[in-house]
């Protein structure tokens, strides 16, 4: 890309606040943007093929959207956590393995997006995470739902797309988790907490394509307390 595109964005985003350059096969994080750390609320780069987010990326103290959909990151460096009002972060369609411990210090996240990565652990330490509304850990490699999951803040878990045989009880303890997605895993009827029926706030438990028939979740005790929090919630919405 030549630089009096380049140069014109930039000028673009010093007025707008917003930075969008997609599908430009960018290899790398572009280094001018620096220049706008006192500016940018926005800055999506999806579709490039940038492999590393500098440590730089810390100096956006205003950023309120960070998307970098379908590049080949695989990790992110912790200055990341300098972010304080960065509130969706959307990372789909990369090679990330794991986060850094310090993602959870994004205090005014609403919505992490990483669906089509390489992470094989389910994240810890985004309990801190109070605003949080959507997890989207869909299509990755994840086996296990630790007990952790429990101090998550989020209303949307998406977990369409593992590996899951095990499933916590935790998740029923989730203080605002209404939407839990589970398809094409590989849980067994006998892995699934009755407490997420019986116990919990969740009022829509999408189970289809995994090693049971979703029908015979109607022989689990609490099935039919789901079913009214299931029911109240469509009422609701129509």
């Amino acid at each position: 890309m030549g630089n009096s595109a380049l140069k014109s964005h930039l000028e673009t985003s010093q007025k707008t606040g917003v930075f969008q350059l997609t599908a430009k096969g960018l290899q790398e994080f572009p280094e001018e943007l620096q220049r706008l750390t006192g500016n940018l609320r926005t800055v999506d780069l999806s579709g490039n093929k940038i492999e590393v987010l500098p440590a730089g990326i810390g100096n956006f103290l205003h950023l309120k959207s960070l998307t970098l959909n379908s590049n080949r990151l695989t990790c992110l460096p912790n200055e990341i956590s300098k972010l304080k009002k960065l509130e969706t972060l959307s990372l789909n369609g990369n090679r990330i393995q794991q986060l850094p411990p310090t993602l959870g210090q994004l205090k005014a996240l609403r919505t992490l997006n990483l669906s089509g990565n390489q992470i094989s652990e389910f994240p810890s330490g985004l309990g801190s995470l109070r605003h949080l509304d959507l997890l989207d850990l869909s299509r990755n490699q994840i086996q296990n739902v630790p007990t952790e999951v429990s101090e998550l803040q989020a209303i949307e878990i998406n977990l369409n797309q593992n590996q899951i045989s095990v499933l916590s009880a935790g998740v029923s303890l989730c203080p605002r988790l209404k939407v839990l997605r589970l398809e094409e895993n590989c849980l067994e009827l006998s892995s699934i907490p009755q407490s997420i029926l019986k116990d919990s706030q969740v009022s829509l438990f999408s189970l289809e394509g995994n090693l049971f028939e979703v029908k015979t979740l109607r022989d689990l005790e609490g099935y039919d307390k789901y079913m009214e929090r299931f029911t109240a919630t469509k009422k609701k919405f129509a």
